[in-house]
């Protein structure tokens, strides 16, 4: 069978473990694990599951940071069919609650240092799951047999990952082991550069695992055969000490990248081993790209895009397309990657012309299997093998997708619609602007104003006249700002998005609705 037709955690371990039993599958913080002792270990956890009367479709959880335990648990877990849940965490007791009544998950393995957020947790719950910490559940593997058992197939649901409502509870996207490898083949298939994999490459996880772009990491790696180094978080030092460790590819948000770039150690960091640098949940600003390219001479620079439920990338902006002089491209989120379909069509759900904003849709292999216990919501997300994605974009004759905002964060000020994303991608070419959000708040006269939240950058002050000036000169005029606001942070969550609602919550407050 080749690399790209196994379609399963189990058919992928035992390959590995059979073709290169020696090479590093998983290491963190100098301590590795090989393919064959993935094999050997991940046995082992599935006798443990299995012996805590664990069966295909039940769910366990992880509550912690990135760690090799979790990333043992989640491959052994998927060998058998069990659903790993990783649960963010950032987040507050009742909200770990919530996820963990919702999935009815029957254990619960910490992280060190996480007891006390999931004491608090169980307290709140009627039937809490059993707790298992890192040195019991260390133990308890090391006890096991590691013993033969039935492996699950590719449709067999493998991973549960809850996306962060702007409205209501996080629903968990349910996703099978085909969902996770199926774009392998066609990727293969296609014979891109990025999809080719050198022997001695490595991915840095960083990411947070409760995010696609933390666990799907970690998903490539097993796919490809090659050592994935797992970070409990991502700093910028870790990431530098990644290059010096190897790293040949990461992934990696704008903002991120930044700090990495910026940090006093980059310019003396050997960077020469890095082949990609795929970024996300953003476009680049040019700047940031051009000092990218000259801090990271050697790398192709990928934007992916891409969504939980999607599991991840499912359009890409490849390195070619990414000028030092900047071009129109740039602002997209690249072209269908192959195997995945993707068009734009309005209310009716038809294909609109070219050049038209509607929601992007997209028909893929990796498209999730649907919203745990929300039917209405996956019928509703998902129409005809379609997922519908929330975003109002546009594409061009190439097939480039541009994205404006998500649908639910157009502003509709007089009658006309306003895409933050473009006003954000105006005012941030000011050179005092570190950072910006805009949102729209309640006006009397217009339904909505336009409002702009900007960090400046370090030693510069903000003057919001000459922002409201300077975006005058560069877009419609519904589109610019009636103010602005200057702030010291920009509130974000664990994946590095910026949360609008936060912004825009103090301005609504007592309304109705969040549309006027």
């Amino acid at each position: 069978m080749a690399d790209g037709e196994m379609l399963t955690f189990d058919e992928l371990i035992r390959h590995w473990a059979r073709e290169k039993p020696d090479q590093v599958a998983l290491e963190q913080d100098g301590e590795a694990l090989t393919f064959a002792e993935l094999d050997e270990r991940s046995r082992r956890i599935v006798a443990m599951l299995g012996g805590k009367g664990l069966k295909r479709g039940d769910r366990i959880a992880w509550l912690g940071k990135n760690a090799r335990l979790y990333f043992e648990l989640f491959y052994a877990a998927a060998r058998m069919g069990v659903v790993t849940v990783p649960i963010g965490w950032r987040l507050a007791a009742p909200e770990v609650a919530y996820i963990l009544g919702d999935t009815g998950a029957k254990l619960l393995f910490l992280d060190n240092g996480f007891e006390n957020l999931a004491a608090k947790a169980c307290a709140e719950m009627d039937s809490p799951p059993t707790v298992i910490d890192t040195p019991t559940a260390q133990a308890e593997i090391a006890a096991a047999p590691a013993d033969e058992f039935t492996a699950a197939g590719p449709d067999d649901a493998v991973l549960q990952l809850y996306t962060s409502g702007t409205t209501g509870n996080p629903k968990g996207a349910v996703l099978t082991n085909a969902n996770l490898f199926s774009l392998r083949q066609p990727a293969e298939e296609a014979a891109q550069p990025w999809s080719q994999w050198e022997e001695d490459e490595a991915i840095l996880v960083c990411m947070p695992c409760a995010h696609i772009g933390g666990t799907g990491l970690g998903i490539m790696a097993m796919a490809a055969g090659i050592r994935a180094i797992v970070q409990a978080e991502f700093t910028p030092d870790g990431v530098l000490d990644g290059f010096e460790q190897g790293i040949t590819r990461l992934f990696i948000v704008p903002a991120a990248l930044q700090m990495v770039i910026q940090h006093p150690r980059a310019k003396d960091t050997d960077m020469s081993a890095v082949k990609y640098v795929l970024y996300g949940a953003a476009p680049i600003p040019l700047d940031l790209l051009r000092e990218a390219v000259q801090t990271i001479p050697g790398a192709g620079f990928l934007q992916c895009y891409g969504m939980t439920e999607t599991t991840g990338t499912i359009a890409m902006l490849p390195p070619e397309d990414h000028t030092l002089e900047g071009n129109g491209r740039m602002k997209s989120a690249g072209r269908a990657v192959p195997g995945a379909e993707l068009k734009v069509v309005g209310e009716d759900g038809v294909e609109l012309p070219r050049g038209e904003v509607g929601e992007l849709i997209c028909k893929s292999p990796s498209n999730m299997q649907g919203y745990w216990h929300l039917p209405d919501a996956t019928k509703s997300a998902l129409k005809d093998g379609w997922m519908h994605t929330g975003d109002a974009a546009y594409m061009d004759e190439d097939g480039y997708v541009y994205i404006q905002d998500r649908i639910k964060d157009m502003i509709i000020s007089g009658g006309e619609n306003v895409y933050p994303a473009q006003v954000e991608s105006a005012i941030y070419g000011h050179p005092a602007v570190g950072e910006v959000a805009v949102i729209g708040v309640p006006d009397d006269t217009w339904g909505e104003a336009v409002k702009a939240c900007v960090v400046p950058r370090p030693g510069s002050e903000v003057d919001p006249k000459d922002i409201i000036a300077f975006t005058r000169e560069r877009l419609a005029g519904f589109k610019v700002p009636k103010s602005v606001d200057v702030i010291e942070v920009m509130p974000r969550n664990a994946s590095g998005k910026i949360l609008r609602r936060e912004l825009r919550a103090p301005y609504w407050e007592g309304r109705e609705r969040q549309v006027n």
